[in-house]
Order: C-alpha cells, then structure tokens, then sequence
C-alpha cells in the first residue's frame, strides 16, 4: 500500500511539485532497504522508470541512488533502465555526481552478470573518452576503474574487444613512477587480474610481453608494494591454483624474499598467508615456490617466535609441509640441522618440543586441527626421539578433539565438525529475497550445520570477492558462484576439512601399537600423564565409537 501511494505521488506533473517527487522517491528508498516483495517489483520499476525521465535533474540523481538499493532488475526493464543510467551518466557535468552515477552502473552491472551483455555498447564506448577527459580527477578514474572491473566480469571472453583500451588503462595505474599510481593502484591491479582471469589459462595474460603492460609481466611485484595488492595475489592463487603458482613463482619469491627484510609483524603475517594459501593450492609445487621463505620459518619455531600471531602462522606453514609433503619436510630438516650444527633427531625433537609449548599461541581452530594432524603424521615411528616426544602429540591431538567434536542433536553421538559437505545453495519462495554475499558465506555450512569453525573458508571467500580495504559492497558479482566453488573445492582438498581427526587418530595409534607390540605400547603410553590418558580414551570410546586400546595398555588388560 505505501509503495502505491509513493508511485501515485510521484505523478506529480508541475515543476512546482518537484520538491514532492524528490522526497518520493527518497521515501521509496527507505521503504525497499528492508525486506522487499518480489510482486511489488514490477510496480518499483515502472516508478522508477517514470522519475529517471524526470524533468528535474536532482530527481532523476535520487531515482538512481533508489535503485541502487534493490537491484534485481527484471529482464523487460534492464534495457530501459541501463539507458536511462547511461543518458543520465552523459548529463551530468560534476565529477561526484558522476562518480555517484557510475557507482550506481557498476551495481547494475554487477548484480545482473551476464545478462547486461547486450546492452552495453554504449557505455564501453563513452568510457574511453570520460577517461581522457578525468585526467585531472583521480577519484573519477577509481569509479572508472571499478566500471571496468564490472565489464570485464559481466562480458568474460568477450572483454577481449575492450583491450585496446584496458591495456593503457592497467599500464598507467600500475605505474609507480607515475602520481596518479597512488590512487589507482589497487584498482588497476584489481582489474588486472580480472583481465588475466578471463583468459583461458593464467599464461595467456602474459604470453605476448609487448602488448601487456608491466603489471602483467610482474604482478606480484607490484601487488606486494602495496598492502592493498596483497588480497589480489590470494585470490589469483585461489582462483587458478597451481597455473598461478607455476606463473608467479619466480617474482613473487623475489618479491616476499625482498619485502621481508624490513616489515612489520602484521606484515609479515600478510606475507605468510599467501604462502599458506599456496601451500594449500599445491602443498609440492608450493613448497618448492617458496622455499627461499621456509628456512627462517624453522628457524623462528626452534627459536622460539615471540610474537603469537607470527607463530601461529609459522606453525600453520610448517604443519602443511609435514602433512602434505614429508620428503619436502625431511629435506628441510637436513638443511637446517646442518646450518644449525645439530643432529636431526634432535632438530626435530626441538621443533615438537616447541610447537607442544605453543599450542596456545594457535586460536583457530582449523590450525589447532591441522598441528594435531601434523603430529600425528609422524606416526608409526621407532625414532627414538619421536616416542620420548609422545606425549606431547597426544596432549595436542586431545586438544584438538576438544575442539572440533560436536555432538550431532539428532543422532546423539560426536563427530568432527570440521568436515565439510558440497555446497548447495537453497530455492527461495516467490517471496523470499535471493541471498545476499555475506548469506551465501553464512551457507558454506559444514555436516551438522555448525558455522563456528569455518573461519578458513570463510575467509578464503571474503578475499575472493571484495578486498579487505573495501567499504562498499562486494565488487565482483559476476563470479561469485565460480568463486564460491573453487573456494568450497579448495577447502574439500583441504586436510583439515576432508580428514576426521578422531579416524586418523585411532588409525595411527593402531599402526603405532602393531609397530610396537603390545608390550612396547604399553611402555610407551606409560609416559602419557593418567588424567590426558583418561580424557583421550573417554573421547576414543564415547566419542569416536572405536576399540579402548589406551586404558587397556595402561592398566594392563
């Protein structure tokens, strides 16, 4: 009812009634930015349609701003409300009422993906001489930018025919040399990577030197110069994995190699989280790209890392590399045993000695299962160094089962909540509003529809869709759902979202037993304090549903 008295107020005709249009429309803006019905939206689209061909400038401005704020355009007005965007973007002489107007573009673009396609001829060759004209107007050329971003998202493949003029575009932004850098860096890198994305593979960016400017060629360097850059290296690991490791490796080693010599520690952590996120892309290509990294790592677990969150990171590197690539692990160890003048088995009983102490510097939860994991791994062993340091992976592996057990509601029993199912996105009702970005995130839901424990993938989808530096809603609509499955299958491939911790804990402790005998295990689960023994073999039996080998060794039985 209130939506058809504002479309009724807004027919009103005389000029000296477009004071009333304009708190109309204003009113329509505030009434939609809450929960909209679906059936109303044709009757939203006629008005908006009616005041985007106002007479009065300033209403056909706020029109825009309305429309922004529920964009779902139906098929049978894009085409006439992208052209009435478009005229009004000509209209407009100011630089910020521009900037408000292509902001508004970018959101339609954006939201309809695919299907702006026809309908943007226009506007692709108007951009090239708004971007001549705004060269005095940096803030000007970011919303450029950002439109850009948009196009090349909505058009895939076909952005092809906008190179010509993306080429300079990306070329001037990327310069450092250049003032302008400073406010189009990010920007330009952004769409950089967009570009490089829509090729068919990550090589095809870069293949023809002469015709790609340099922030092609040497990406990660100009990334890594600017704390915004870094959030685009992360997801063009995430989106093309291994290719973008074999592409990048060499400069974005030398890149890391050079920026860690002076950088903060939140810097370096920054840093070190691209490592991870390589690690978990390739754990062989990975370590190997970064090996030039992995040394002072080692060295600040044995020494001890002061700083927490460093540590944390360290032990999250370190944890991959023993899970996922033991020989690359056991090549290090001999590096460093050599550098450090020790014997390996007293290197590694330094490093579990360590990483024991450190458990707590360790809060999420994902990495708190992964160094349980880690651990873990070095079992079955007779190293000698590996048993005496058994009770301090068990203490750990107890810790992480403390985490990550969940009692399932329905069935009554526990389970490992990190365990993660595909993703399926649910139907909506013809009342229901289609998901937002920050919905479809809060959906990557695990088995038991636990969300506490999914900071990890949540936040490998936050860098694939908007940067951290970012206030304005996510940029990249167009590949969200692409996004959204790499991002879920790089988390399915993921250890600790595709191993149960309490199966791979028994598994071991079994193979360790068959190794030992039961004589020898029982020795060796003498050194594991009663208390922790009793709380892992009420977990082993109440929670993991399997055999009491612990208690029955340790009494004796």
């Amino acid at each position: 009812m209130g939506l058809k008295i504002a479309s009724w107020g807004a027919q009103f005709g005389p000029h000296r009634y477009k004071l009333i249009r304009r708190r109309v429309i204003w009113l329509i803006g505030q009434w939609i930015s809450v929960k909209f019905k679906s059936d109303l939206r044709p009757l939203l689209y006629e008005v908006i349609l009616s005041l985007m061909q106002d007479p009065d400038l300033v209403v056909r401005i706020e029109t825009a701003t309305t429309l922004k704020l529920n964009i779902l355009l139906v098929p049978n007005y894009l085409e006439s409300i992208f052209g009435l965007l478009f005229q009004l973007l000509q209209q407009v002489t100011e630089c910020d009422t521009k900037m408000q107007v292509l902001h508004v573009i970018s959101c339609v673009i954006e939201r309809v993906n695919i299907q702006i396609r026809p309908y943007v001829g226009c506007l692709v060759q108007y951009l090239p001489l708004l971007w001549k004209q705004s060269e005095d107007h940096n803030m000007l050329r970011c919303a450029i930018l950002t439109t850009l971003i948009h196009l090349v998202q909505g058009l895939g493949a076909e952005s092809k025919n906008l190179y010509p003029f993306l080429l300079p575009v990306i070329q001037l932004s990327t310069d450092v040399s250049q003032p302008p850098h400073v406010y189009l860096l990010e920007d330009g890198l952004e769409l950089c990577w967009n570009r490089g994305k829509d090729c068919s593979n990550v090589g095809d960016f870069g293949e023809q030197p002469s015709h790609h400017p340099g922030a092609a060629q040497n990406f990660p360097e100009h990334a890594v110069e600017n704390s915004g850059g870094m959030w685009a290296i992360e997801r063009n690991l995430a989106w093309h994995g291994v290719a973008a490791c074999q592409n990048y490796a060499e400069s974005l080693c030398r890149a890391f190699c050079s920026l860690l010599k002076d950088i903060t520690n939140e810097g370096q952590v920054q840093v070190l989280k691209v490592v991870e996120i390589a690690l978990k892309v390739s754990p062989i290509l990975g370590a190997h790209m970064f090996q030039p990294l992995l040394p002072p790592v080692f060295r600040g677990i044995v020494d001890g890392e002061r700083y927490p969150v460093v540590m944390s990171t360290y032990l999250g590197i370190m944890g991959r590399i023993l899970l996922q690539n033991s020989s690359f692990f056991s090549s290090l160890l001999t590096q460093m045993a050599s550098e450090c003048s020790q014997k390996m088995d007293q290197l590694l009983g330094s490093v579990i000695e360590m990483w024991v102490d450190r458990m707590d510097n360790i809060t999420q939860p994902e990495r708190r299962k992964l160094s349980s994991l880690a651990l873990l791994s070095l079992l079955p062993s007779d190293n000698s160094v590996i048993q005496d340091k058994f009770c301090g992976i068990i203490n750990i592996s107890v810790e992480a089962l403390h985490d990550v057990m969940t009692e399932d509601s329905e069935t009554g029993t526990f389970k490992d909540c990190m365990l993660m199912s595909h993703f399926e996105e649910p139907k909506l009702s013809d009342d229901e509003e289609p998901p937002t970005e920050q919905d479809k995130r809060k959906k990557l839901l695990l088995p038991d529809g636990t969300a506490d424990f999914r900071q990890d993938v949540v936040r490998l989808t936050q860098f694939a869709v908007q940067s951290p530096s970012c206030k304005s809603p996510p940029r990249h609509g167009r590949s969200t759902s692409q996004i959204h499955r790499s991002t879920v299958k790089l988390a399915l491939e993921d250890p600790v979202h595709s191993v149960s911790l309490q199966q791979f804990v028994y598994e071991k402790l079994k193979a360790q037993q068959a190794m030992m005998g039961d004589q020898g295990f029982g020795v060796l689960m003498e050194t594991v304090d009663t208390e922790l023994c009793s709380s892992f073999e009420t977990q082993s039996h109440r929670r993991l549903g399997v055999e009491p080998i612990l208690i029955r060794q340790v009494d004796g039985h």
